[in-house]
């Protein structure tokens, strides 16, 4: 479907020049681009058909190939975490078949000095378009700080960020967090606790599903117990959580996390399922191989790489696959 400009009118979009063309869009977008990679008279075509329907690449698509880099260059404060990782590889897959070079720029923490030097290293155009993966406060420092002139993208947790002026993507992660609350509770659980992640909010998405889900059932939300990033922080969690008789059910902030609260309850003689359920979130690869196989959310990391490449070259929409509960092992009725 064409796109409508500010006049109301229908304006072309590269899917339609690729239809008329009979091209791809990955050739449409190479030939945007000035890629080697296009065979004289398929440019030549696809240069007349965009005259003929008038189609102008967006202003991302156009700074990919004019002004600055053909490059997508990706800011992030973490590049081995499962989630980060995986949109690393997203990003990477689809501006390889672009033709365009990728670049990652580490921000070492949320700190003004150490956020200010990843937005003037990006805002060079050696730099090419930018991808921001704001899954934390580092991130989303580096997004807001960023002059408009610069293309870019980015990653978030769902809703978005307030006060970002740019096109954000992320996955409905706070739906699939209710799904899993209502899961555990109809198990049977009284209630369900919560070890969270470290979010840009103050209430992160996944946080926010676990509560709605809790408050449609009438049931009162324990106390949030908060972990790090690292699996030290989760692992204190776990024992705070394991020394409770009370508790027998939790969903953690992602899988990394469930794996240390599993060993806390482990080592507190509670076993898994049969009286604490554990659910995690993400779907590592591994988690279909512990004893037991952990109850997760599987979430499509890769994709939303691949969608915010897609967006800055002007391509089609990358169907997302929505996040869903994958249930194993680790959740049962309790005793």
């Amino acid at each position: 479907m064409s796109a409508k400009d500010r006049r109301g009118e229908t304006s072309p979009r590269i899917r339609d020049v690729a239809a008329a063309a009979g091209v791809s869009y990955q050739t449409v977008s190479r030939v945007i681009n000035d890629s080697p990679n296009v065979r004289a008279e398929t440019r030549q075509l696809v240069v007349d058909v965009m005259e003929r329907l008038r189609y102008r690449p967006n202003r991302a698509a156009r700074a990919l190939g004019l002004g600055r880099a053909r490059a997508v260059t990706v800011v992030t404060s973490n590049t081995t975490l499962y989630g980060y990782a995986s949109v690393l590889q997203g990003i990477e897959e689809a501006a390889r078949l672009l033709g365009l070079a990728v670049g990652v720029r580490v921000v070492e923490s949320e700190s003004a000095a150490d956020v200010r030097h990843a937005v003037d290293y990006v805002s060079d155009p050696t730099a090419g378009s930018v991808v921001v993966v704001a899954f934390d406060p580092a991130g989303a420092g580096v997004l807001r700080m960023l002059p408009p002139e610069v293309p870019v993208v980015a990653a978030t947790e769902a809703g978005g960020l307030p006060g970002a002026g740019c096109r954000m993507i992320f996955l409905d992660e706070r739906q699939a967090a209710a799904a899993a609350t209502r899961h555990l509770l109809g198990l049977g659980h009284r209630t369900v606790h919560h070890v969270a992640i470290p979010s840009e909010v103050p209430a992160g998405a996944r946080q926010a599903g676990w509560r709605d889900a809790l408050d449609a059932a009438g049931r009162t939300a324990p106390e949030v117990v908060q972990a790090g990033w690292d699996s030290r922080s989760a692992y204190l969690a776990g024992r705070r959580l394991a020394a409770d008789p009370d508790v027998t059910a939790i969903l953690c902030g992602n899988d990394d996390t469930a794996l240390a609260v599993r060993r806390a309850l482990f080592e507190a003689g509670r076993d898994v399922p049969g009286d604490v359920s554990i659910v995690g979130f993400d779907d590592v690869p591994g988690a279909a191989y512990w004893t037991p196989a952990l109850t997760t959310v599987r979430m499509d990391f890769a994709a939303l790489g691949r969608q915010c490449v897609s967006v800055l070259a002007g391509g089609p929409e990358v169907e997302l696959e929505a996040p869903r509960l994958v249930i194993r092992e680790s959740t049962a009725t309790p005793r």
